[in-house]
């Protein structure tokens, strides 16, 4: 284990830097506020686990059709114009959720999350090989970690948000709080049998009071809306800084405006093997970390019967924990080479998954919150090892890596469909589905091991 001396960002591209960096938290924010909707929309559209994860899959879905666009975009305009354009997109799909909540259509707002998303496919396309090209090749990936730590400062604030000026406010969460209080026998039963009551009692007042919930559903997404009208706005006043900052060029930026045939640079990026994997492997990661930030709502209110509420609460401790952690590995990559670090983080990672499968109740619950610091970890270094040495058309294959995060979109819905079929008999039904995520750690700790003993990185 040998430190490496090379810094990390320059005196001269400091500004730039902090300017780029400051991106992060956007779409740090954009997810963990729209995670705890997958719970929130299927109490108030009464639909079911499968359906409301439909958010997550609209969400990611973004970043799989506009990630090689966006890249195409940042190669015939600029990097400046990418971040610009994606913040544009982000603030519009913002605004729309005010015309999703006037007409109270479900599917307008899954419309609404993916323009939105289709531009935070542009800014990551942009702001992390910027990132990597601001200094030394040997420390890229610490750079990355870097960078990334600011994420989930934009995510505590998201779920600080969804908690107390979304989840709190709910009249569907009050309902269900007075339903439980006026059935005092609730106590004495499992908090799953609980959970679905309280849903079968919504869906009864549903029928026979339907105006009155109307009324509850309208005010409703009124609070759901409120958050995103805000960010849009703060959304529009950054794009004008960068509208009118120049922003230096890098050796990365400078390649990319090479007149470069894409098919053989598309032909050359398949054939190389860590590149390859590091796409499949980032898939695994996302999606992994996806479910286990939007399901432990879920585990949290049908394993240990916690309210929405109380349950997100635990996801801005997993928060924290990835916060804190993300700065640790940052300081670890001096000493250690990053493939191995990544090994360890999935093998421990699985470990937890195990425990929550297995285990469950509260030791499932605090095993999912811990499993946050072993992801804090995963995305940058996967990202910097896929693009170690892919110096030329960095934004080409950077698209590749930022589509990788459709991995978001494909599996939340899995596991949805696993939470409503509840397919193994001794295990519970939110239980069962963090198998998915279990071998996504898996899956990711076989990358790391090829990178560090096949691959030699």
């Amino acid at each position: 284990m040998k430190r490496n001396k090379d810094r990390v960002v320059s005196n001269d591209m400091l500004i730039p830097f902090i300017l780029v960096a400051a991106l992060f938290p956007l779409w740090g924010f954009a997810n963990d506020i729209t995670n705890p909707l997958v719970k929130a929309f299927k109490d108030i559209f009464l639909i079911s686990n499968t359906q409301s994860s439909l958010v997550q899959f609209a969400f990611y879905l973004g970043y799989g059709v506009m990630a090689i666009p966006a890249a195409l975009f940042i190669r015939r305009f600029s990097y400046k114009y990418g971040i610009v354009l994606g913040l544009g997109l982000y603030a519009v799909g913002a605004l729309l959720f005010i015309p999703a909540s006037m007409y109270g259509e479900f599917n307008y707002f899954l419309a609404a999350l993916c323009i939105l998303t289709c531009g935070l496919a542009l800014l990551e396309t942009t702001a992390n090989p910027y990132i990597l090209s601001m200094g030394s090749p040997q420390t890229a990936t610490k750079r990355l970690n870097l960078a990334q730590a600011f994420n989930p400062l934009g995510s505590l604030l998201g779920m600080f948000v969804a908690s107390n000026l979304i989840l709190n406010n709910l009249h569907v969460a009050k309902f269900r709080a007075e339903e439980k209080a006026a059935h005092p026998e609730y106590a004495q039963m499992l908090p799953s049998i609980v959970d679905g009551k309280l849903t079968d009692a919504l869906q009864q007042f549903a029928v026979t009071n339907p105006v009155q919930h109307q009324l509850m559903q309208s005010a409703d997404l009124v609070t759901i809306r409120t958050p995103y009208v805000a960010i849009a706005l703060v959304v529009f006043c950054l794009l004008f800084v960068y509208l009118f900052y120049r922003l230096p060029n890098t050796q990365i930026m400078a390649s990319d405006k090479r007149d470069q045939a894409l098919k053989p640079l598309f032909i050359k990026l398949i054939n190389n093997k860590p590149y390859r994997e590091g796409v499949v492997a980032q898939v695994f990661y996302v999606g992994a970390q996806i479910m286990c930030w939007t399901f432990i709502i879920h585990y949290g209110m049908a394993e240990v019967g916690l309210s929405a509420a109380e349950a997100q609460h635990f996801n801005i401790i997993a928060m924290c924990f990835f916060l804190a952690s993300r700065f640790l590995c940052t300081y670890l990559l001096n000493w250690f080479k990053a493939g191995l670090l990544l090994m360890l983080f999935a093998i421990a990672g699985a470990s937890l998954m195990c425990l929550v499968v297995f285990i469950g109740g509260e030791v499932g619950l605090y095993s999912l919150v811990a499993t946050s610091a072993c992801m804090s970890l995963m995305f940058p270094t996967i990202y910097g090892i896929a693009l170690n040495g892919l110096k030329a058309d960095a934004s080409i294959a950077s698209a590749g890596l930022v589509m990788a995060i459709v991995g978001g979109a494909l599996m939340p819905p899995l596991q949805g469909m696993i939470i409503d079929a509840n397919p193994i008999a001794f295990l519970s039904a939110e239980q069962a589905s963090f198998l998915l995520p279990m071998l996504c750690f898996v899956a990711i700790t076989i990358f790391a091991y090829r990178v560090v003993f096949i691959h030699k990185q």
